[in-house]
C-alpha cells in the first residue's frame, strides 16, 4: 500500500496528472519540480483532494539539493514509491550547441540523482517501489529527437537493470515508455502524433500498473505494435518511415 511517495517534474504534464491520481487521503507526497508556481498550483489540488502534500522547487541535475529534499522527507515519511519523471524533449539536426548535454543532464543524470539516494534506504527496508519514466523514443529512436531518445534509452537500461538487481531485495521497478501524452512538452511537437492520449489518462494507466507491479508500460498499445513492427523492418524501409513522419520540435 502506498502511503508516501516522492514525484519529479510535478509542475505539468504527466506529472502533474499523477499527482492528482495518487491524492487521496492519508497519502503524502513531496512533489518536486523547477516552476514553483505551476508546482504550488498542483500542490494545492492535491491537497483539495485529502492529500498530504510537501514541495521543493529543485533542479533535477541539482543532485546535492535534491538529495537533500528527498531524504529530509524519507527520515520523516519513509517513502514508498518514488516515480522518477522530470524529462525534457527538445531535437533538431544539428541540434544547438550546448542542448545535448543539458538533455543528458535532466532526462537520464536527473533520474539517476532521483533514485541514487532512496535504493539504499528501502534496500534496508526490504521494501519500496520505483516508477522510471522513460519514452517510446527509448524503443524506436525518433530522427527528430536524436538526444532526447538516447537519453531516454538510458533510462530505460537503468530502469531495467536495477529491476532485476532489486527483485531480491523486495522492491518493485516499472519501467514506463509512454507515446505520445498531451501536454506542453508535446505542444512544442510540431507533426504527426499518432495515438496521442491525455495526461490524465497516461497517469491512470501508470498508476494501474505501478499497483500491479508489472516490470514494464508501454502504451498507448497500438503505438506500441507500431513501433515493434518498425523495429523489424530492414534499415532503409524504417529510416524512410521516419523521415515521412519528421517533425518540428520547438515553440
Amino acid at each position: 500500500m502506498i502511503r508516501s511517495m516522492v514525484l519529479t517534474g510535478a509542475s505539468s504534464g504527466i506529472g502533474a496528472a499523477l499527482a492528482a491520481a495518487y491524492a487521496a487521503p492519508g497519502i503524502s507526497m513531496l512533489l518536486i519540480a523547477r516552476d514553483k508556481s505551476r508546482l504550488e498550483a498542483t500542490a494545492d489540488a492535491a491537497r483539495a483532494a485529502g492529500a498530504d502534500v510537501e514541495t521543493a522547487t529543485v533542479d533535477v541535475t541539482d543532485a546535492e539539493a535534491l538529495a537533500a529534499a528527498i531524504l529530509d522527507f524519507d527520515d520523516r515519511r519513509g517513502v514508498d514509491l518514488v516515480i522518477a519523471n522530470a524529462g525534457v524533449a527538445l531535437g533538431g539536426l544539428p541540434e544547438p550547441a550546448g542542448q545535448s548535454r543539458r538533455l543528458i543532464e535532466i532526462n537520464l543524470q536527473g533520474t539517476l540523482n532521483t533514485l541514487e539516494p532512496l535504493i539504499p534506504r528501502m534496500i534496508a527496508r526490504g521494501a519500496g517501489q520505483i516508477g522510471v519514466i522513460s519514452s517510446i523514443s527509448a524503443i524506436r529512436p525518433s530522427a527528430d529527437l536524436p538526444t532526447y531518445s538516447a537519453a531516454k534509452a538510458g533510462v530505460r537500461a537503468y530502469g531495467q537493470a536495477i529491476r532485476s538487481g532489486l527483485r531480491r531485495h523486495g522492491i518493485a521497478v516499472t519501467v514506463i515508455c509512454p507515446g505520445f501524452v498531451t501536454s506542453p512538452m508535446s505542444s512544442r511537437h510540431h507533426g504527426p502524433k499518432p495515438f496521442e492520449i491525455t495526461a490524465e489518462k497516461a497517469a491512470r494507466i501508470i498508476r494501474r500498473g505501478i499497483g500491479k507491479r508489472r516490470g514494464a508500460l508501454t502504451f498507448p498499445w497500438p503505438f506500441s505494435v507500431m513501433v515493434f513492427l518498425g523495429n523489424r523492418l530492414p534499415p532503409f524501409l524504417s529510416d524512410w518511415f521516419e523521415r515521412r513522419y519528421a517533425a518540428r520540435i520547438g515553440d
